[in-house]
């Protein structure tokens, strides 16, 4: 059974009443970033039951030591940690002396989180009384301004019930944190300097191995009626913290405030020998401003996110909490502001798969980013992916493959592999054909070409390369093979012939001989620089051409469908309507080696090739093949529902595309893998997005036009969302009665409406 608890509320996640048992879960889902820095829901004051600290800084990791049974040879060196950054969120407070203890407390009351996602806030208010007998409301709120990136702020509001009583504050900075899944229980953080001025602490450390130098900072002050007391009554300084006393008596009825500011300055973007003055500037702007006006910046701020990337439903309010919890974590997760940064599949909300980059970010987020902001946010995520070609090359040449082929990383930091299963390491590399394929998708709808000559043709011809050097031929088929691969379906390892990825290596090759000519003819010079560059020959090309049209596709006249694999059709072909429910979900309750062989399919594998390449094949080929593949699908991973959502979708089962969307939108919020408090699932919200825009509004981009073919769920009255197609700002709206599309901002466009040509102007 999923959890419930999460209100339905069209702009707000809502949870009422105390419950230990979720501590954890909602720590997660109330989570908060910025695109920089982001934060769990832990409680500000402490909490003594079990918890979930996380506090995570973008782009700041830490390489720990890969820990395997039995060492194989191409392992990468460490698994990057998403680490958990000293905490800044910290207020300790005592009522006449008595710590303040949600998990000590007793008549608890009132007790509500909401996360406002409209205007970018998180507030937690309750009624509690303490040990002491004093019944104290607490009213906390904070956010991660998006405005200064590099500060959270939080306002700490208590006021006594049913007696006066003396409140204590002690707001402090803690570089004495842990994460939770180190392999060897390293310490992950080195604090070099910690000091104080006036009602300002300072942390100054840096990580480990990678030395990224981070000063960690906070800033506080009182508030009591008129009164502003920003001078501590005393400073409480230890070897890994520092922190402030604030003491204050305060009348029964009456309302105490702490503010507080905080956050990281870090040597990614200022001097590592100035960290504490970029922090005292910051702590300048912010204090200036104060909270409330600091707070107002910020709902301007996402008033302006969502003006771009909302889409509205009407008539159903849990579909319309999903669909917007999705799109503010994504924003949450990656403004676009640094092309150094990329999107974690936990972002700022756990520590759970390490790195800050999959395969997800090409598959599945840059559609989202593409349509919902400008062109470069887009244009920046493919240029990480160049700044890392030379990594790739590397991490091929440790699998044995030369001659500048590239294996881009299942998992990475810094464009290095670092991630240790081996059958996912050595063998998932379907992921190198999603970086071939963002490059064609940019290109495709955006028509800015200018990538590929600048930088995309280097990295496809690294992919082209390694795809011809990882084929076998076999005299047995006549045919190019591929032996030893994870498809995307992860329940299956070391299978031969995937047909997702040897379908995708062969269009990688054709698409880069493509590239190659059109470079050629349309860019000369960038053609030569990289001919030069890259040592590429006819020869090599040659061998391109004669890998791409012998690869061995897989296919029963049988059932009349492209295998998932070889051998697919030896396993007990048994649907998993018929499966045991309390033996679901089978990650959780069957051995590895029962999963593995087993026909059931964790997410879209065959048909993640029929998405990305529709075009190719009819819709006759579709529907056969999701009837085939999609009854033996688990949707064990969050990448599964929403490819099947936009193909249910499209084979016109309504009721089949509104259910598979329900459960991406909501993934996390119902927690349907019962696993919700290590993280949410982020990569995967932008499928929840295609789900709507690519499924229901079957938005395509064909022959250099837009393309619609919208449809919409009987529950709901309608839809409506936003794309910017190559500087054109189009509205979308999709009801019952009819669709309206028009032009918001930008030159006349002609469109596609369900095969009819329309011309949009602006209104």
């Amino acid at each position: 059974m999923n959890q419930d608890y999460i209100q339905s509320h069209p702009w707000s996640i809502i949870e009422e009443g105390f419950d230990k048992e979720r501590i954890k879960s909602s720590e997660s889902l109330f989570s908060m970033g910025n695109g920089v820095m982001g934060q769990r829901a832990n409680f500000e004051e402490s909490y003594s039951g079990p918890t979930f600290q996380g506090s995570y800084i973008g782009g700041v990791y830490y390489p720990d030591k890969t820990r395997v049974g039995w060492w194989k040879n191409g392992y990468p060196e460490y698994f990057a940690k998403v680490i958990n950054a000293p905490n800044w969120i910290g207020i300790d407070v005592s009522i006449d002396g008595e710590p303040l203890d949600l998990a000590t407390c007793t008549n608890i009351k009132n007790f509500k989180r909401e996360l406002n996602m409209k205007e970018g806030w998180y507030r937690r208010n309750f009624v509690a009384t303490t040990p002491n007998n004093v019944e104290i409301e607490v009213v906390a709120t904070r956010f991660l301004s998006l405005s200064h990136d590099e500060v959270g702020a939080i306002q700490f509001e208590i006021t006594p019930m049913n007696t006066d009583a003396e409140i204590v504050f002690k707001p402090y900075i803690d570089a004495g944190i842990t994460n939770e899944d180190s392999n060897w229980d390293d310490k992950f953080w080195n604090t070099t300097n910690i000091e104080s001025n006036k009602n300002r602490a300072f942390i100054e450390s840096h990580t480990m191995k990678t030395h990224f130098n981070v000063c960690t900072f906070m800033q506080a002050h009182l508030v009591y009626g008129d009164t502003i007391k920003e001078t501590p009554d005393s400073l409480n300084k230890e070897e890994l913290a520092i922190g402030f006393e604030f003491s204050q008596k305060i009348k029964k009825g009456e309302k105490v405030s702490l503010i507080k500011y905080g956050g990281y300055a870090v040597d990614r973007n200022h001097d590592a020998n100035k960290l504490m003055e970029a922090a005292n500037s910051v702590l300048d702007e912010v204090s200036s401003l104060g909270f409330d006006k600091l707070l107002e910046e910020q709902k301007k701020a996402w008033a302006a996110i969502w003006e771009m990337s909302d889409i509205t439903i009407k008539g159903d309010v849990k579909a319309q909490q999903g669909i917007r919890f999705n799109i503010f974590q994504l924003n949450q997760t990656y403004t676009g502001t640094d092309s150094r940064l990329n999107i974690g599949p936990k972002g700022f909300t756990g520590e759970k798969y390490g790195g800050s980059t999959y395969w997800d970010t090409e598959a599945y987020c840059l559609p989202f980013y593409m349509a919902t902001k400008n062109q470069e946010v887009a244009r920046k995520l493919l240029k990480y992916r160049y700044n890392h070609l030379d990594k790739a090359i590397e991490n091929a040449e440790k699998l044995g493959f030369t001659k500048g082929a590239a294996l881009y990383p299942m998992v990475t930091m810094n464009g290095e592999e670092c991630h240790n299963e081996w059958e996912i390491t050595f063998e998932e590399i379907h992921r190198n054909g999603a970086i071939a394929y963002a490059i064609y998708n940019y290109t495709r709808y955006t028509q800015d070409y200018s990538y590929v000559p600048e930088m995309g043709l280097e990295v496809l011809i690294g992919i082209a390369r390694f795809w011809q050097q990882r084929v076998n031929w076999s005299t047995h088929r006549n045919k190019y093979v591929m032996l030893g691969v994870t498809g995307p379906n992860e329940y299956e390892n070391n299978v031969h012939n995937n047909w997702y990825t040897n379908y995708i290596a062969k269009w990688c090759l054709e698409y880069t001989l493509e590239q190659l000519n059109y470079v050629q003819q349309e860019y000369p010079n960038d053609y030569k620089r990289v001919l030069e560059k890259t040592q590429l020959s006819n020869d090599e090309t040659g061998l391109w051409i004669k890998v791409a049209a012998h690869m061995y596709l897989p296919y029963s006249e049988e059932h009349g469908v492209y295998l998932q694999q070889d051998g697919f059709l030896d396993k007990d072909l048994v649907r998993v309507a018929k499966l045991n429910k309390k033996e679901r979900p089978i990650n959780q309750h069957w051995s590895w080696d029962r999963i593995l062989r087993s026909p059931y399919i964790k997410q879209a594998d065959t048909l993640q090739g029929f998405y990305f390449f529709e075009d190719h094949f009819t819709e006759q080929e579709l529907e056969k093949h999701f009837d085939f593949y999609e009854p033996f699908t688990v949707h064990e991973s969050s990448l599964s529902p929403c490819v099947h959502a936009i193909q249910a979708a499209k084979l016109g089962r309504m009721e089949q595309a509104y259910t598979f969307y329900l459960r991406t939108s909501r993934l996390d919020l119902d927690d349907y893998n019962k696993e919700v408090e290590e993280g949410l699932h982020i990569t995967s919200m932008a499928g929840t997005w295609m789900s709507i825009v690519e499924g229901f509004g079957g938005m395509r981009v064909r022959d250099g036009k837009l393309c619609f073919s919208p449809k919409i769920p009987e529950q709901w009255d309608r839809y409506s969302f936003k794309i910017n197609f190559r500087d054109r700002i189009l509205k979308v709206t999709v009801a019952q009665s009819g669709t309206i599309i028009t032009m918001n901002e930008g030159e006349s466009l002609e469109i596609l409406v369900n095969g009819e040509p329309i011309i949009l102007d602006q209104q």
